[in-house]
């Protein structure tokens, strides 16, 4: 009687997630502290004094309490998928505290990648007709999908670079589909969304407002973040594909719409690696060319930064719901020419300060 009283206010499980995390954070910080699991000022950071960086730890097992405490009875077909959420957020723990080679990292990406792809069988099986590709073969199924969940891992990663960005963005993704699959009769995925929603509130709090008690995310929450949000675009196109959503709800440019929705990361993260090719660098020596260090340039504050890019993805996320009937391509096209011509003025804005800081000397 209380799951189904809970199941009919599905909001209320999102509260308490949001419960165990504020109740969890006070004791991940004291732990951060005392094992040395902190993030010293230096030259790509401007915080000040010793900041926990494993807030990924607390975001994780609030998340996972209360998705097992709602979804128990899926564990038989979870339990691979639950396996791959361990295994990401131990690979983004143990770069925070040994600091992994590229190469590492990406091993231990694939590596909890199999578990969802192979074992838990969660992987794009159909195309939409993009390429004029609709059902996938086995092979090439495995092989996008990993590519998918590396590149939307990488792009969260990426874009966690000032206070509430990362955690922001993925409150704002969870809603988004939590929505969606409420209201297209897919609970167990809305549930799984709206616990994610909760663990986030917790940290962007703690992260953007406190300052004795703040802390960061780390990689063991951006990568969580961005392995859960890989399974949901997953699931998000097959039920497409394959008509298993109601049809009110029914997108079909499903996989442009989920590319729409990430347009922030997964732009950012494009632009940045051609940059640094461009220049004949790796794409994964770090710089400050993302594009909230774009915006910072521009006078703007981290909470302001934050905003700008929150209200941008918000008006992405619109033209997903506004195109999710169009040709794929036709929405691809104007996400990414409306990308481009956003960063064409943000960086007019950045010129004409300099020039205007350079008159003034």
């Amino acid at each position: 009687m209380i799951q189904s009283f809970f199941q009919q206010h599905i909001y209320l499980i999102g509260l308490i997630s949001f419960a165990l995390g504020w109740i969890g954070m006070p004791l991940v910080i004291r732990i951060a502290k005392t094992k040395g699991f902190v993030v010293r000022p230096n030259k790509r950071m401007c915080h000040e004094g010793e900041v926990p960086n494993i807030g990924g730890l607390n975001i994780c097992f609030s998340f996972m309490l209360t998705y097992l405490l709602f979804e128990f009875n899926q564990m038989n077909q979870n339990q691979f998928f639950l396996i791959g959420v361990f295994a990401i957020m131990a690979v983004g723990f143990i770069d925070d505290v040994l600091v992994l080679t590229p190469t590492a990292k990406l091993f231990g990406e694939t590596l909890a990648g199999l578990a969802l792809i192979g074992f838990a069988d969660m992987r794009i099986t159909h195309l939409h007709g993009i390429f004029g590709i609709n059902e996938l073969g086995i092979v090439s199924s495995y092989l996008i999908s990993l590519f998918v969940l590396i590149a939307i891992i990488n792009a969260i990663n990426l874009i966690d670079g000032i206070d509430g960005l990362a955690s922001g963005l993925g409150i704002l993704y969870c809603l988004f589909f939590a929505l969606y699959f409420y209201l297209g009769g897919e609970q167990s995925w809305s549930i799984l969304a709206i616990c994610m929603i909760g663990s986030l509130a917790v940290f962007f709090i703690y992260n953007v407002f406190a300052h004795r008690e703040k802390i960061f995310m780390g990689d063991s929450g951006s990568l969580l973040l961005g392995y859960l949000l890989t399974a949901i675009v997953f699931r998000f196109c097959e039920v497409n594909a394959y008509h298993l959503i109601s049809e009110p709800v029914h997108m079909n440019a499903a996989p442009a719409v989920a590319i729409c929705v990430l347009t922030v990361p997964i732009f950012d993260t494009i632009r940045v690696s051609l940059t640094r090719i461009k220049q004949h660098r790796s794409p994964f020596q770090p710089d400050k060319n993302h594009i909230h260090h774009l915006l910072l340039k521009t006078g703007l504050n981290h909470i302001q930064t934050t905003c700008v890019l929150l209200t941008v993805s918000l008006f992405f996320i619109g033209l997903a719901i506004l195109g999710r009937n169009w040709n794929p391509w036709l929405l691809l096209i104007t996400d990414f020419a409306l990308a481009t011509i956003l960063t064409l003025i943000l960086w007019r804005v950045i010129n004409r300060k300099l020039y205007s800081t350079n008159a003034n000397h």
